[in-house]
C-alpha cells in the first residue's frame, strides 16, 4: 500500500472529532484556521465555539466593534490575528457580498491569509488540489523521506509543497491534507514519537537510519528579548482605577493596560517609587505604594520574555474619568493583566 493510501486509512480510523471538520463552509474553515495559527487544538477549540456562537456569519463578525472581537480573543495571543480577522470579515461582508474567494490564488489576497491558510480553505471548502505545508507536514515528510533540507530556508516550503502535491490523490485533496496534518499532530510528534506503533515503521527512512530525533532540520533560532514591565494599579477613594490603550505598533496593539513604567532591568521598590513620584500622578497625592507580586510574573511570547510586576498605588481624592471594577472587566486586556484583574478586583 502506498504512502497516501496508508496515511488516509490511518486518518479515517484515528482522526479526532473536531467541529470544523463537519462543514465545508469557508467562513467557518477560515475562522478555525486563523484561530489555530500558533495555537494548539485543545486551546483553540473553545475559542472557535465562542466565536461561532457570538458571530455565526461573516456579517455578524464584520458588524462587531474591534474591542468586542479583541475581548473574545483574549488569552489566545498574537492579537494581530484578531485585528486581521475583523478587517477581513469586513472586507468579505462589504466588498464581496459575504462570499469568500473560491480558489487558492484569490484567497491569498485576504488580509492575514498566507499560503498555508489559503491552501487549507481552498482544499477543505472547495476541494482544490493544493497542498498545505505546516510544521506537521515538514516533520512527516522530512522523516519519512529522510529530507535534510533546512526548513527555515526560503526554498524549503516550495520543495515540500512539490513533494506533497506529488503524493496527493488528485481526487481527494482535502482528505489528504487533513490526514497528513493529523498524522503529524498525533503520531509523528516533534519529540519522542512512538514509532513502534506507527503505520510507516517498515518504510520510514528516518526510523531505519535512526534519525527521527534529528529531523526536520531547522537552524534559525529566534533571539529572545527580555523586557521589564511595572504596572501601576492606581486606585482612588472610590476604588476606581486608570487604564490606557496600547496604540503603538508591537505587542498587544489596541489592548488595554494599566499605566506602565518599562525599565531596563528588574528594579527595587525605592527605584519604582521614585519614578512614580517624579513621572506619574503629579496631580494626586500618593497615600501608599506596595508590590502586589514580589516575584516577577514571566510572560513568554515567541520573541520576548516579559518580567511583570504590579504595583498598587493608593491616591487621595477622586480620579477624573476613573473606571470602576465592573466596567474594568469589559475591556480587552492581555491575558496576564486580565488574570490579575480577575484575582484582585
Amino acid at each position: 500500500m502506498n504512502f497516501s493510501n496508508l496515511l488516509i486509512r490511518w486518518y479515517l480510523e484515528t482522526k479526532r472529532d473536531l467541529p470544523w471538520r463537519k462543514t465545508d463552509n469557508p467562513y467557518l474553515i477560515w475562522l478555525s484556521e486563523i484561530i489555530l495559527q500558533q495555537t494548539r487544538v485543545a486551546q483553540g477549540t473553545p475559542y472557535f465555539l465562542s466565536f461561532t456562537n457570538v458571530f455565526p456569519t461573516v456579517f455578524d463578525l464584520a458588524a462587531a466593534n474591534e474591542e468586542k472581537v479583541l475581548k473574545l480573543w483574549q488569552g489566545l495571543g498574537y492579537y494581530s490575528r484578531a485585528r486581521n480577522l475583523h478587517k477581513t470579515a469586513q472586507f468579505v461582508a462589504n466588498e464581496l457580498a459575504g462570499k469568500f474567494p473560491d480558489n487558492y490564488k484569490d484567497l491569498l489576497q485576504l488580509k492575514g491569509v498566507g499560503e498555508y491558510t489559503a491552501a487549507a480553505i481552498a482544499s477543505f471548502s472547495y476541494n482544490e488540489v493544493v497542498p498545505v505545508v505546516d510544521g506537521n507536514v515538514f516533520r512527516v515528510l522530512s522523516r519519512y523521506f529522510n529530507i535534510e533540507t533546512d526548513i527555515a530556508a526560503a526554498s524549503a516550503k516550495k520543495e515540500f509543497a512539490a513533494l506533497a502535491f506529488e503524493l496527493m490523490p488528485k481526487d481527494q485533496p482535502a482528505l489528504f491534507n487533513q490526514a497528513i496534518m493529523e498524522f503529524g499532530a498525533l503520531q509523528c510528534v516533534p519529540k519522542s514519537p512512538n514509532c513502534g506503533i506507527c503505520v510507516f515503521n517498515q518504510s520510514c527512512a528516518a526510523l531505519q537510519k535512526k534519525k527521527v530525533d534529528q529531523l526536520p532540520v531547522k537552524s534559525k533560532k529566534l533571539k529572545v528579548r527580555n523586557r521589564y514591565f511595572n504596572y501601576l494599579v492606581v486606585t482612588d477613594e472610590l476604588g476606581n482605577t486608570i487604564i490606557q490603550k496600547r496604540t503603538a505598533k508591537g505587542i498587544w496593539h489596541n489592548l488595554y493596560e494599566f499605566p506602565l513604567i518599562e525599565t531596563e532591568k528588574e528594579e527595587d521598590f525605592d527605584c519604582i517609587v521614585k519614578q512614580i513620584q517624579s513621572d506619574f500622578l503629579n496631580e494626586h497625592t500618593i497615600i501608599s505604594v506596595f508590590e502586589s507580586n514580589e516575584q516577577s510574573i514571566i510572560h513568554k511570547l515567541s520573541h520576548q520574555h516579559l518580567y511583570i510586576k504590579f504595583w498598587k498605588v493608593k491616591v487621595e481624592g477622586i480620579i477624573e474619568n476613573g473606571i470602576d471594577a465592573k466596567n474594568l472587566k469589559t475591556f480587552p486586556f492581555p491575558i496576564v493583566i486580565h488574570n490579575f484583574i480577575e484575582k484582585d478586583f
